[in-house]
């Protein structure tokens, strides 16, 4: 097979989608119930949505500790078996309620097919233990993205798989103040492979293209790159926290456009958790694959290899960069592009390398 196809992504890949099928990651609706209408699942009680959301825990799932204690009233009781099944009642109706408006069609999802409600209760759920418990990843300067408008937060790639996207996504939703949902933007890998696809659009993530992007911007989104792409993600484990190419500058002409901030991010930790000393290129071809690592353990343990070593994160997010003062034909002007690529890459370079000095072990 050939080698997979990285979309550069100041390409417009939408230009290759036109006269045939919806493109990876193309917009769409969901079809849902709209609200009001009667549940048509017989026996699941009809929770409302606002009472289902003052149900919902805490981030991580867990109740709120004040909602255990609490009354019917709402004053506080002392703690008792009372108290507790009450949290575990409303737990219950949340999850209920959760579980009605899935098998029913009752929620929304955007153009992009993004479903905030699935990412916040089930998906960002599911990351959040390797986030908090075997990665334990600390972050730095998150009063750095704006609290609400349009903001592109560039950073660099690593770690042979595309863990630290993930983590990047549940570092900004836990941390920020708003809880703000970072949309990332994916090679059309991710939407070539099964279950895959379908998750990455649940949780927002869209195809690496400037109209895509545009459009999340100007409306308001926190949009997540990696210029890199698999160069970095695939680089062998000897050239770690060195950056590779940022491409053309896709990413700055399409903030030009929105005139929306660009914030570096440096992320330390991700190029360790699996350790890439090989490439088997013929592998990767027949596979259709940009690279087939080679690691310590992968693929001599088999399933067991895969298992990423438990590294200690720093995720660092720089001083944004302001473009709305730039005028409307910035964007075409190719070496104001590739001065503010290169202040984007030089930011983030210089604090991996004072995260690196800074942090004691790999995996302390």
């Amino acid at each position: 097979m050939a080698d997979a196809k990285v979309i550069p992504f100041d390409e417009g890949a939408a230009d290759r989608s036109r006269g045939g099928a919806p493109r990876p990651g193309s917009r769409r609706r969901m079809p849902g119930r709209r609200k009001g209408e009667p549940s048509a699942v017989r026996g699941v009680p009809d929770v409302p949505a606002a009472e289902a959301r003052e149900a919902k825990a805490l981030p991580g799932g867990a109740a709120d500790p004040a909602a255990l204690q609490a009354g019917p009233d709402g004053a506080g009781a002392a703690a008792g078996p009372q108290g507790a099944d009450g949290g575990w009642e409303r737990r219950v109706a949340g999850g209920l309620a959760f579980l009605r408006r899935r098998l029913t069609g009752d929620y929304e999802v955007d153009e992009f097919g993004y479903d905030q409600e699935l990412t916040e209760q089930v998906l960002l759920s599911m990351v959040r233990p390797l986030y908090e418990k075997y990665f334990r990843v600390e972050v730095k300067g998150i009063e750095n993205i704006p609290s609400d408008g349009g903001a592109l937060i560039v950073a660099n790639h690593s770690g042979t798989l595309p863990l630290d996207g993930l983590m990047l996504q549940v570092a900004v939703h836990d941390n920020h103040p708003d809880h703000r949902h970072l949309r990332l933007l994916a090679a059309d890998l991710v939407f070539m492979l099964p279950v895959v696809n379908e998750l990455a659009r649940k949780a927002g993530h869209t195809l690496a293209c400037a109209d895509d992007a545009q459009r999340l911007l100007e409306s308001g989104e926190l949009v997540g790159v990696m210029p890199e792409g698999f160069k970095g993600i695939g680089k062998p484990f000897s050239e770690r926290y060195k950056l590779q190419r940022f491409g053309r500058g896709g990413f700055v002409s399409t903030a030009l456009r929105a005139g929306t901030p660009i914030v570096p991010c440096s992320i330390v930790g991700a190029e360790e958790i699996y350790p890439m000393i090989g490439n088997a290129k013929t592998l990767a071809r027949v596979l259709g694959f940009p690279y087939f690592p080679i690691t310590p353990t992968f693929p001599w343990l088999g399933p067991l290899g895969a298992v990423p070593l438990p590294t200690k994160w720093t995720i660092q997010f720089g001083e944004p960069i302001p473009t709305d003062g730039y005028p409307a034909e910035a964007a075409e002007d190719p070496m104001l592009m590739f001065n503010l690529t290169d202040q984007v890459r030089e930011q983030i370079q210089h604090t991996l390398y004072k995260l690196l000095v800074q942090r004691r072990s790999v995996f302390f």
